[in-house]
């Protein structure tokens, strides 16, 4: 019986061991890749002022999801609050918050390279979605923010939990600098009409939930139970069966041409609604033309 017990004692102790070494392991791996420094070279800017470029600006910031995070008000918001995850917030990007004095390269850095004004990565800043967005439309976004009210909401500072570390630690949550060419310079602009190429620079903001291909995946760490998993939106996937119409009925209205409602908080047509007729007619062209998916 000792004999038993002594072998019982020293699996547990070996199984306790490993588990420190894990814990240790993700604690130091996820502090280092938290901790890469960035050099990056940044395009000159100039921040326009006037009501239009501002207006424009709005609209850009709301079609790109920017306050799906930062909040209504883009005072900042709690994304995560689960004990094995990490709480972790959004800041506030008003002039009353952390971005308050940004200069227009630390915007840059922070928009489409997903890194601070510490050359540190952003976490859950989704950069990877933003980094082909052009000087033009970035300036006027820019404009925008700059011209917001102050909210003096300060924001909690972000904590990971245990399995949060180990997911970044792993490279299963990854920071978006890390998955960014930051050499290839965005472009200047990018003429707006009705092709492909205007589709898909402004479909890379749906990449964050339907997946680089855009045939859609398993939800994300986090996610409530009930939330669906992303469509597949190359032609292999229901809105494939879909016209143009039906496809842009839907964004605006967020109802499918089968009579379903979606629901805003898993698929945000009141921003798509937002968009222009011959942006989500380019949305459309691009998706429709894209490789179908392998369906399961």
């Amino acid at each position: 019986m000792n004999k038993v017990l002594k072998w019982i004692g020293a699996v547990i102790l070996v199984f306790a061991a490993g588990a420190v070494v894990a814990v240790l392991w993700a604690f130091l791996t996820s502090n280092a890749r938290a901790n890469e420094t960035y050099e990056i070279e940044t395009a000159e800017l100039t921040i326009p002022r006037d009501a239009e470029s501002i207006a424009e600006g709005q609209r850009l910031a709301a079609i790109r999801a920017c306050n799906e995070c930062h909040g209504s008000d883009y005072g900042g918001d709690l994304l995560i609050d689960d004990p094995a995850l990490g709480t972790i917030y959004s800041p506030n990007i008003t002039s009353g918050g952390e971005t308050a004095d940004y200069t227009p390269r630390e915007w840059d850095l922070a928009i489409r390279h997903g890194v601070g004004p510490d050359n540190k990565p952003l976490f859950v800043m989704p950069s990877n979605d933003y980094y082909r967005i052009s000087d033009e439309d970035l300036v006027m976004m820019i404009a925008f923010l700059e011209s917001l009210p102050p909210v003096s909401d300060t924001m909690p500072e972000s904590r990971l939990g245990p399995m949060g570390r180990a997911l970044v630690a792993s490279g299963q949550i990854p920071f978006s600098a890390s998955l960014i060419d930051h050499s290839v310079a965005p472009p200047q602009s990018v003429a707006r009409e009705v092709s492909a190429e205007y589709g898909e620079y402004l479909a890379t903001t749906c990449t964050g939930c339907h997946g680089v291909d855009f045939a859609g995946g398993d939800v994300l760490p986090g996610s409530s139970p009930d939330e669906p998993a992303p469509a597949n939106l190359t032609p292999s996937g229901h809105p494939g069966n879909w016209t143009q119409e039906d496809f842009i009925r839907t964004l605006r209205t967020g109802v499918t041409p089968e009579g379903k409602e979606l629901n805003p908080e898993y698929m945000p047509w009141p921003i798509t609604s937002l968009m222009t007729e011959d942006e989500l007619a380019a949305v459309w062209l691009y998706l429709s033309n894209l490789p179908p998916a392998p369906v399961e």
